[in-house]
């Protein structure tokens, strides 16, 4: 796991007025539910870059392999390394004036208005949460 990991004192005592209680985790925890995470974590990943595909210029399609690229799937962190990603996510254009018309500037910006919601519910299932 590459993320940051939550430290708890394993079994500390609590004391209040009513009574004690003393903290006990469960030892199957962290294999199942970690194993929940970062398949949910795999999932968004590869979803962002599927998703985005549409809405990001091209012209060679360049653009798009270099996300796929810069990207480690299942790290949290989508990336497009062409040196004029920024450039072209930050452009004064309208969408639809790249070959296409959806494809313009802040193009996962665009995407996660337009279907983010779903890919977060349906990573919450697969992560095991409820679905709100």
């Amino acid at each position: 796991m590459s993320g940051p990991v939550i430290q708890t004192p394993r079994g500390a005592v609590f004391h209040t007025p009513n009574g004690s209680a003393r903290l006990i985790w469960n030892p199957g925890f962290k294999p199942v539910w970690q194993g929940r995470y970062t398949g949910a974590q795999h999932f968004v990943d590869s979803e962002v870059l599927r998703g985005t595909e549409p809405f990001t210029p091209l012209l060679t399609g360049t653009l798009i392999k270099t996300g796929q690229l810069g990207t480690e799937v299942g790290s949290g962190l989508v990336q497009w390394i062409a040196l004029y990603a920024r450039r072209q996510y930050y452009a004064k254009r309208k969408p639809g004036s790249q070959t296409g018309p959806l494809r313009g500037p802040y193009w996962f910006h665009r995407w996660k208005a337009a279907d983010g919601g779903a890919t977060v519910r349906k990573a919450r299932r697969l992560a095991g949460g409820g679905v709100r």
